[in-house]
């Protein structure tokens, strides 16, 4: 499945906030169902087992509404529209303590990357470059961290 959004680059070649409307320098087409997590795990770089994890760490994330909003917040429908479940905030609540719980499992040291990649949706690279770790070091860690949270989520 894809979704394509229009992002604007800047001159050192970052991607910055989705273009809505007028088009202010260079933009960039991204399929923003395709994050670094499934980038990897397309090519081979992180097991299913790890994907799987990074996902189920990504839904919470986003559940919770942790990312930084600059429009209204519209109430999601919880229940998938089968009726009585938790109301929007008790899974709001209910999420954000799933994530807690996860990022604590993966520890101090892996947590950052583990969110930046996973939750934020930044490259590798630029993860390293923003943690000033070695190049090429970013993978390890990041394997590190999805299997330890692949055990805290008892995945096979």
């Amino acid at each position: 499945m894809r979704e394509l959004v229009e992002q604007v680059i800047d001159s050192s070649g970052r991607r910055g906030a989705v273009v809505r409307g007028a088009r202010r320098g260079r933009t960039v087409t991204v399929n923003r169902r395709e994050s670094p997590l499934a980038w990897l795990a397309a090519r081979g770089l992180v097991d299913a087992r790890q994907a799987e994890a990074g996902e189920r760490l990504r839904a919470d994330y986003e559940c919770a509404q942790l990312a930084p909003s600059v429009t209204m917040r519209w109430a999601p429908r919880v229940d998938n529209g089968r009726g009585a479940a938790l109301d929007p905030g008790e899974a709001q609540l209910a999420a954000k303590r799933r994530f807690d719980a996860a990022v604590g499992a993966a520890g101090r040291g892996l947590a950052d990357v583990l969110w930046r990649v996973v939750c934020a949706g930044e490259s590798l690279p630029d993860s390293e470059r923003a943690l000033g770790w070695p190049a090429r070091s970013g993978r390890l860690v990041l394997s590190l961290a999805l299997d330890r949270l692949a055990d805290h989520y008892r995945l096979p």
